[in-house]
């Protein structure tokens, strides 16, 4: 009896033991996947679970897929549309334009348009006849297409989210995989190597994955303050996006390290 009572002991001191271990590695590291944790440790992945599981009740880190980040790096908050209409308003605009040279080069060709405000100032720069049709789940965006008569406007239908002004939701989901457009140009609230294209909303998270299945070029427009900003849900990895246009204030170190597996434009 005694020497069970010293086993457990030491295995609970063990545990916590590696569990502080894992801690410090996230915050060295900004991310830790399961599979390595498992190797390092030379315990399950079922253990590392757990331990990642009772690290995050705590507070310390954040459960994402595969592993987990410091608590302190994921986002859980979104802005509202007018304040983030507001903040680095002139990257945007100069990424928008940018993304102009991303069209379609066909006639009758389609897009599809995330909900957000850089996606917005690209919709604001279409002219009329460049497009035969445009899809988009934002409510502002197909409002005003559809009031300059810029191309055949498609709203995908859904619940609106009233933070986002977007369409999402089962239906949303089910109508993108019937569709098939030449490119999309997405949204995303924070990008790193580590958790790819992210946002707080699994909702939103859903119906910009199934954007990037619907298109034959994927597109991500972002200004350069979200990189390295990891929010709850994931929604692409960067080699699932084909073009990042993003500004000039995206460091050299990560404009190479994003360059090697996805096509980096700055703006």
């Amino acid at each position: 009896m005694l020497l069970c009572c010293l086993m457990m002991e030491v295995v609970a001191m063990y545990a916590e033991e590696r569990q502080q271990a894992i801690v410090l590695l996230a915050q060295e590291h900004g991310r830790v996947a399961v599979t390595e944790l498992a190797h390092r440790f030379d315990v399950t992945t079922e253990t590392v679970r757990r331990d990642l599981d009772a690290l995050a009740a705590k507070g310390l880190v954040a459960r994402v897929h595969g592993g987990a980040v410091p608590a302190d790096k994921v986002r859980l908050v979104e802005s509202a549309v007018p304040v983030r209409q507001e903040t680095h308003a002139s990257e945007k605009r100069r990424i928008a334009l940018t993304a102009l040279s991303l069209l379609p080069d066909r006639p009758g060709g389609t897009i599809l348009l995330d909900a957000g405000t850089t996606t917005a100032m690209l919709a604001e720069a279409l002219a009329p006849g460049l497009l035969s049709t445009v899809v988009t789940n934002s409510t502002p965006i197909a409002s005003a297409l559809a009031t300059r008569q810029v191309a055949d406007v498609h709203l995908l239908g859904g619940r609106v989210r009233g933070l986002t002004q977007a369409t999402v939701g089962a239906p949303t989901v089910e109508a993108l995989r019937d569709l098939r457009v030449d490119v999309a140009f997405l949204g995303t609230n924070g990008f790193s190597l580590s958790h790819g294209f992210s946002t707080p909303d699994p909702s939103e998270a859903a119906v910009k994955r199934a954007m990037v299945t619907s298109a034959n070029l994927v597109v991500v427009l972002a200004d350069s303050s979200k990189s390295g900003t990891d929010y709850l849900v994931s929604f692409a990895r960067p080699e699932d996006v084909d073009v990042l246009v993003t500004d000039t204030g995206l460091g050299h170190v990560d404009a190479n390290a994003l360059s090697d597996l996805t096509k980096v434009v700055l703006a």
